[in-house]
């Protein structure tokens, strides 16, 4: 064979069913001097969502769809899913009197409440309160479901992992063979709950120094999940933070309180519930016109874990 392969052309061409590439003349380069930023800065308004589920509501039940939610997809040529590469972000809601049935998956799942008293989720048995600014947990492959046993519509910001394990493919999803768990013990506290009203005692202890990205700060968790960490920032009015770029991806979700988000070249002003996508190796920065409290999601443990985190702030 090496006797008949005298020329380059030749020499490609014994390629063909091999499924092989020569390194030294590949379509497109395998290495390149930092990341590519493909993922674009974006930020979606509650104001222009919540209509659309409120309308949803009367349109899809909870029987035709498990889950009511907007996914937030990244307007990225191609992207059909994603919020940022590792995460998925999407706004639901849940009418009174309804449940949303249980079910279990590998990626983590957490969601923001936003609006709305009465409803509850159920996470492996252990049932407690969504009530606005909580933080809840659903690792990996634990059962839960949601309910709404108020008389007010409930409305929060669902963040995923997802796109991670889509990328890994180690997908795995059930639907709980009853519908919803059959027992289950409610609980005020709970590992799976970050209750707001701790949360804001817990932001008033912290120091007001050596954070250049916001005021004050508190990590829920150590951190929330594997894939996930979770910090709640505080900003007073004027509050104007350093610039920051990270190799990690970060998902904004706005609690209260209004401002505008620099990201390299886009600006986004945002008030209660906008959510803000800020993928990787961007820069920005914040500039808060009144007192505000941010819930900021980021796959840094991922980064972390894989000695790929790289920050810098100026």
């Amino acid at each position: 064979m090496k006797n008949q392969i005298d020329t380059l052309e030749k020499l490609y061409e014994a390629f063909d069913g091999l499924s092989v590439e020569g390194g030294w003349h590949r379509r497109t380069p395998s290495l390149w001097p930092e990341p590519r930023k493909t993922m674009h800065p974006f930020m979606w308004t509650y104001d222009s969502v919540k209509p659309i589920l409120d309308a949803a509501g009367h349109l899809v039940s909870t029987e035709f769809a498990e889950r009511r939610n907007l996914t937030m997809t990244n307007p990225m040529e191609g992207n059909i899913y994603s919020t940022v590469r590792t995460m998925v972000a999407a706004y639901q809601m849940i009418k009174p009197g309804e449940t949303a049935a249980s079910h279990r998956h590998t990626p983590n799942a957490l969601r923001i409440i936003l609006e709305g008293h009465g409803s509850y989720t159920t996470v492996e048995g252990t049932r407690v309160e969504m009530r606005p600014g909580d933080v809840l947990l659903t690792p990996s492959m634990m059962w839960h479901s949601h309910e709404n046993v108020g008389d007010e519509d409930c409305y929060w910001v669902d963040i995923l992992d997802v796109p991670l394990v889509h990328l890994l493919e180690p997908m795995f999803f059930e639907r709980h063979p009853n519908r919803v768990e059959g027992e289950f013990v409610n609980a005020e506290e709970s590992p799976i709950a970050f209750r707001w009203e701790n949360t804001l005692k817990n932001l008033e202890a912290a120091s007001e120094s050596g954070n250049p990205m916001a005021e004050r700060e508190v990590q829920l968790g150590n951190p929330a999940m594997l894939t996930i960490a979770l910090f709640v920032q505080q900003f007073g009015a004027g509050f104007t933070s350093a610039r920051k770029r990270t190799t990690a991806n970060q998902i904004f979700t706005v609690l209260e309180g209004s401002g505008k988000t620099y990201v390299d070249d886009q600006v986004f002003e945002w008030k209660k519930g906008d959510v803000i996508a800020v993928p990787g190796w961007r820069v920005y920065k914040h500039e808060v016109s009144e007192p505000s409290y941010m819930v900021c999601a980021t796959d840094a443990p991922v980064y972390a874990g894989l000695n790929l985190l790289r920050e810098e702030i100026n």
